[in-house]
């Protein structure tokens, strides 16, 4: 009996378990990794706060009191520098303090204005030199306007090409005292006329006189009246040789103002016309200077009495 019991006694089998934790396990390990992470980006941050130039730093503020506002429209400071070097420099190499994009800009936009108008005022002068090679040439192809060289003076002045046709003792634009043109001086005035076509500068015309005065003196029909109905018939003989009439800008009569001679106030060279093809400069000048195109003009009333005075010959 006592064998079978023996025989009958269970065994247990015992398992040890080597290098266990305790009841926190690990975690302490994600926490201290999350702690230094938090740190490495704290730093960071106050690193690139320290970094930060002022304008940079009114734009972030502007941003997160009116998100909206700075994203549509901009904001201080927005975009402002393009690096974190202090100074504001594009990089370490730059010495130049920070400058708002919107300035570099409008620098180069100022630039590029200037260059375009240098450009377009090396292009209108070139134009004028071409214009005036053109009226020497038209005026040598033609015998009859051959004969009037002498008369015809060209040059370029701060407003532009200035033609000047000039009186001559036996070859006078217009009778003593009269605005009626020459035969001779209507062709040669067509022929201007004809060739400014082409050109899109506007148009100024003045008459001149010279300083012999009228036997009724200043305050009849003077220099001035004279000057001025001489310019105007040149006009209309302009006209006539295709010039548009719109591009005639000014006409005016400046009597003795201007002598062509000043040694010689009688001299027959004061009595001319001056065409002047104007410049863009000198056209927008004027036009600041000219009344408002919708400005009513001054108009005598109906029958009011005018003095003349006698014409004597030798303007």
């Amino acid at each position: 009996m006592a064998g079978d019991s023996k025989k009958l006694q269970p065994i247990i089998i015992k398992r040890v378990r080597k290098g266990g934790h305790a009841k926190h396990g690990g975690a302490w390990k994600i926490a201290y990794a999350d702690f230094v992470t938090a740190m490495m980006a704290f730093f960071l941050l106050m690193w690139l706060l320290g970094s930060t130039t002022e304008g940079d730093k009114k734009g972030i503020a502007d941003f997160f009191n009116a998100p909206l506002k700075v994203s549509l429209m901009g904001g201080s400071g927005s975009g402002d520098s393009s690096s974190v070097v202090r100074g504001g420099g594009a990089d370490l190499t730059r010495s130049t303090g920070q400058v708002k994009d919107g300035d570099v800009q409008a620098k180069k936009r100022l630039l590029s204005l200037k260059a375009l108008q240098a450009e377009q005022k090396r292009a209108e002068a070139a134009r004028l030199e071409a214009l005036k090679a053109r009226v020497e040439a038209a005026v040598d192809a033609n015998p009859k306007l051959a004969a009037m060289k002498s008369q015809i003076r060209l040059d370029m002045t701060q407003d532009g090409l200035r033609i000047q046709i000039v009186d001559e003792q036996n070859r006078p634009m217009f009778d003593s005292g009269s605005a009626v043109v020459k035969p001779y001086m209507r062709e040669l005035l067509r022929e201007i006329g004809h060739m400014l076509t082409d050109v899109p500068n506007r148009i100024t015309l003045e008459g001149h006189t010279d300083a012999q005065p009228f036997a009724g003196g200043e305050r009849g029909y003077s220099n001035w009246e004279l000057s001025s109905d001489r310019a105007n018939s040149s006009r209309r003989e302009i006209i006539a040789g295709g010039l548009p009439e719109d591009r005639m800008l000014l006409v005016q009569g400046l009597a003795s103002s201007k002598l062509f001679v000043p040694a010689q106030p009688e001299s027959p060279m004061n009595r001319r016309i001056s065409v002047i093809v104007m410049n863009r400069e000198a056209e927008d000048r004027l036009l600041q200077l000219l009344p408002n195109q919708g400005e009513a003009e001054t108009v005598p009333p109906i029958g009011a009495e005018t003095e003349t005075a006698a014409i004597v010959p030798g303007r």
